[in-house]
């Protein structure tokens, strides 16, 4: 477990659990494995570091891989489990290996995210090589103040609240960037579907596709749900007479929620999408197959009259008419 120290002016790495804090805050940080490799002196030693017990049913939340979005609050901390987007693993023995998934589609692979969210702390545990939390760790060790004459300069966050906020939006913005590419691919097979000099042939990739953003919406609503559970939380919780505090509190967590309602809306739309290309493939296919009918109808009407002659005079007559 890493422990990191935040206060007002810097970010600092911890060997071991301090004794107290004068001022700012901790953020301790795990993996699943960790976690799940003696779970009992993980809680202890979270507890020693915040002076908080975990209860059980919270632990075992911790290291489900499977556990979807989800928020809950007792009187000393509230948990959340955020499902984000994982690195892209090897799936060649797995079963997702045999669908024919469009590569866009295949980066949709999540894991949880846990976040113990205490008065002057925040508990992540998620899984190794997660880029959301390098990423923040990074930043946050490579903190400049800002000097005389900058223009900009990064700064760190005031509160386990605020922290936790950023580790959700930058989560939730690896979905936007899915977009551009989910949307690209639906374009081409729109392409493909309505192409009247070529046949479709990649119908189990268009379903696989439609299950993914069906899978796809049902996330973005949990994760939805789990954050305004959260900005219920903090509007609820808020310690301090700050009130301007508060207020960014509430405008990151609006922002994430507006994130999450993009990638919903935009699943949402690309699924309503593939069923309009569907359904307009085979309308057009109900359109050729009448053209040709009536092609069809056309030269058999030509036909016909030549057809009941030659029968006629093909018949066997004592007498043969009009000899």
């Amino acid at each position: 477990m890493d422990i990191f120290h935040i206060d007002s002016t810097q970010a600092v790495q911890l060997q071991d659990i301090p004794s107290a804090l004068s001022s700012g805050f901790l953020w301790l940080d795990a993996t699943h494995d960790e976690v799940a490799a003696d779970v009992n002196a993980w809680r202890d030693a979270v507890e020693r570091a915040t002076g908080v017990h975990i209860y059980d049913l919270h632990l075992s939340d911790a290291v489900n891989l499977a556990h979807p979005s989800y928020f809950d609050a007792t009187q000393d901390y509230a948990l959340m489990v955020f499902r984000k987007l994982a690195l892209t693993a090897d799936k060649a023995d797995t079963e997702e290996s045999k669908r024919r998934i469009p590569p866009a589609l295949s980066k949709l692979d999540t894991k949880p995210v846990t976040f113990l969210l205490m008065e002057n702390a925040l508990v992540t545990v998620h899984a190794p090589n997660s880029r959301t939390i390098e990423a923040q760790r990074a930043r946050l060790i490579e903190y400049r103040n800002k000097r005389e004459g900058a223009t900009y300069a990064n700064r760190l966050p005031a509160s386990p609240e605020e922290l936790m906020l950023r580790l959700l939006n930058a989560m939730v913005d690896q979905y936007l960037a899915l977009r551009q590419p989910l949307t690209a691919q639906i374009d081409r097979w729109q392409r493909a579907l309505l192409n009247p000099r070529s046949l479709f042939n990649d119908w189990t990739a268009l379903l696989d596709a439609r299950i993914e953003l069906r899978k796809l919406d049902q996330l973005s609503e949990g994760q939805h749900d789990a954050v305004q559970e959260l900005r219920d939380y903090l509007v609820d919780n808020h310690i301090g007479g700050d009130g301007r505090a508060k207020d960014m509190l509430l405008v990151r967590a609006n922002d994430v929620m507006e994130h999450i309602a993009r990638v919903l809306n935009h699943a949402r739309r690309l699924e309503s999408t593939i069923e309009s290309a569907v359904q307009i493939h085979f309308s057009a296919m109900a359109h050729r197959t009448s053209e040709i009918m009536r092609t069809l109808t056309v030269i058999t009407a030509l036909f016909m009259p030549l057809t009941l002659i030659t029968g006629i005079f093909g018949m066997n007559f004592t007498d043969m008419p009009l000899r």
